[in-house]
């Protein structure tokens, strides 16, 4: 933490907290002038504390924080948004979810991305509203990959180079993208990925929001896309991720069947 400010004032994502002590919490929030931060939040579990609505994952909100001797010291907490639409429908909680943990995981501490930061907040006011949930995570992967450096190769061949042909080809999540059939001979750990599937793949890493939501994505494409996104940032993250895994929890729950038929299996 920079020592040259004594306070400082942050616009922040609250992303997970745990407790800290006997009265206190340790909060993770991913800040648009920092990035990332962990922070303390003195007696907040007290049952008369007045910053406890305000430290809840999902909110957005404005922070004063003091310097403290090792991390920094939640002073003033004001809410920005609240999306109430995550404490009303379980399957929107699940996808929230993934956006914070997909964040969290990517970045380091104290490393400012306001790309990213602008995402996040836009994907959340997006989910707290939208119908199209599938579309607004799969958008979010994309360009996610794009801010913290892991862009994948769609349009090349990633071992010879040569431009992909309008056929059924092949990724490599450990390479970063796909692999033609010629070179995919040999090669071990590649993963099937139909034309179909990376027609629409391109249309998101290329497309603006609006343009991307114009896309009509068959059921059947969808599954695979969203499989081959979660195993490649899987790869990267060189970890399984908790939110799909809550997801796939909640989809076999009565009437959730039809609205997450696209979560993976």
């Amino acid at each position: 933490m920079p020592s040259r400010q004594r306070t400082f004032r942050v616009e922040a994502v609250i992303l997970r907290h745990q407790d800290w002590g006997e009265a206190d919490r340790l909060i993770t929030l991913f800040s648009r002038e920092r990035g990332k931060l962990r922070a303390v939040a003195k007696g907040v579990r007290k049952v008369r504390s007045r910053k406890a609505g305000h430290l809840e994952p999902f909110n957005c909100v404005s922070l004063l924080l003091a310097q403290g001797k090792d991390l920094p010291i939640i002073t003033q907490a004001e809410t920005q948004t609240a999306y109430l639409a995550f404490q009303e429908d379980l399957l929107r909680l699940g996808h929230g979810a993934t956006l914070l943990e997909l964040v969290d995981r990517f970045t380091v501490e104290e490393e400012a991305n306001p790309a990213l930061y602008s995402l996040l907040v836009e994907t959340l006011e997006r989910l707290n509203h939208s119908d199209d949930t599938w579309m607004d995570v799969r958008f979010f992967e994309m360009k996610l990959l794009d801010f913290v450096g892991f862009r994948p190769q769609l349009f090349q061949c990633v071992i010879c180079g040569e431009a992909i042909q309008a056929q059924d080809q092949f990724f490599s999540c450990e390479l970063g993208g796909v692999v033609c059939p010629t070179c995919a001979v040999g090669q071990r750990s590649l993963l099937p990925a139909s034309m179909a599937a990376l027609k629409y793949l391109r249309h998101l890493q290329r497309s603006t929001y609006r343009e991307a939501r114009r896309a009509k994505v068959p059921v059947a494409v969808q599954r695979e896309m969203e499989a081959l996104m979660q195993r490649y940032l899987q790869a990267i993250l060189e970890r399984a991720l908790n939110a799909p895994r809550f997801l796939r929890s909640i989809a076999q729950l009565p009437g959730n069947q039809d609205e997450s038929m696209s979560t993976c299996s």
